[in-house]
């Protein structure tokens, strides 16, 4: 029997719902190394018995700063009908002081690039101007959270990559990281429309959008290279962590592909959260094992914007 392909809606759940229980299953594993990663088939929510888990004091199944930024941006796009910069940083500054959008409104972690913009926030810096911008200030936070703005955007790709340029801005300043925010989101767009080859077409279509952007294209071509082959390690930098989360989606299923990110140790649950991402659109929402959406907590967070969500983009789809 040919398996059923999911719905329109099913894959707009699933990119929600498959980034948040990525972050979640990777937040007892962050900071190991790869070789301290228990066997793929025992990455879960609880590892296993003396397996030494970061964050011991958070429950299974809770995401992290992730999918909590991830939340802030959707429900700033849903509230607000765009993308309103000022609105997104005060969110992300209500998450860092009083937990919004956190599991239990329990804030534990957050990166260093992250914690400096969102200092400047507080001072007053305007949103578009917090996120510091010096090569070395590169990390995933802003690609961590940028999914929502894929799915919920209706306007061309080129709009699509002017905006998640932007929303980059309020926590990663650099050219770079915008570069790997749009090139994210042109990848989860075509995985949506269920392209024969997501990330070429992506590739193609960003190449044609920075023809008249030299420096956009240069950072491209000469820093992320996405025309070399899948590889990546894990880590916190920008770049490592398309391409890591590019190269999982080899893995087969979406628990594969989550347990593959996880495998692949160091910022494991930015890595399964930016994968499970996409996985989550390719596979949709009865992708993601039954097991573990049971077992995410916060769905008191997160329901009623899925559900917005869905709306906000069916009316102009057709159900």
């Amino acid at each position: 029997m040919t398996q059923r392909q999911p719905t329109y809606q099913e894959r707009l759940a699933g990119g929600i719902v498959g980034l948040l229980v990525g972050d979640a299953l990777g937040v007892p594993y962050e900071f190991h190394t790869p070789a301290d990663i228990p066997p793929a088939a025992l990455i879960d929510f609880t590892p296993p018995p003396r397996f030494p888990r970061s964050h011991q004091g958070v429950a299974p199944g809770t995401w992290s700063d992730d999918g909590a930024h991830a939340l802030c941006l959707l429900a700033s796009l849903l509230d607000r009908g765009s993308l309103d910069l000022h609105d997104v940083g005060a969110r992300l500054l209500a998450w860092y002081d009083d937990g919004y959008m956190a599991v239990d409104g329990v804030v534990f972690d957050v990166g260093v690039s992250t914690g400096t913009a969102l200092r400047a926030l507080r001072s007053g810096t305007p949103s578009a101007q917090a996120g510091p911008c010096g090569q070395y200030d590169n990390g995933n936070g802003s690609l961590m959270r940028v999914l929502p703005l894929a799915l919920w955007h209706r306007g061309s790709d080129a709009s699509l990559v002017h905006d998640a340029h932007q929303q980059s801005l309020p926590t990663h300043g650099h050219l770079r990281s915008q570069v790997c925010c749009a090139l994210y989101c042109l990848w989860a767009r075509r995985e949506l429309a269920v392209s024969s080859d997501p990330w070429g077409d992506a590739v193609a279509a960003l190449r044609a959008i920075y023809a008249s952007m030299p420096e956009a294209l240069e950072e491209l071509e000469w820093a992320v290279r996405p025309d070399d082959p899948p590889a990546g390690g894990g880590s916190g930098y920008v770049v490592d962590s398309l391409r890591s989360a590019r190269l999982v989606q080899a893995a087969g299923t979406y628990e594969e592909v989550v347990r593959a990110a996880v495998s692949l140790g160091n910022d494991t649950d930015t890595t399964a959260c930016i994968a499970g991402g996409i996985a989550g659109v390719r596979l949709g929402i009865h992708g993601i094992p039954a097991r573990w959406r049971e077992q995410l907590r916060g769905s008191n967070l997160y329901g009623h914007l899925v559900d917005a969500l869905l709306a906000w983009r069916t009316r102009d789809h057709g159900g």
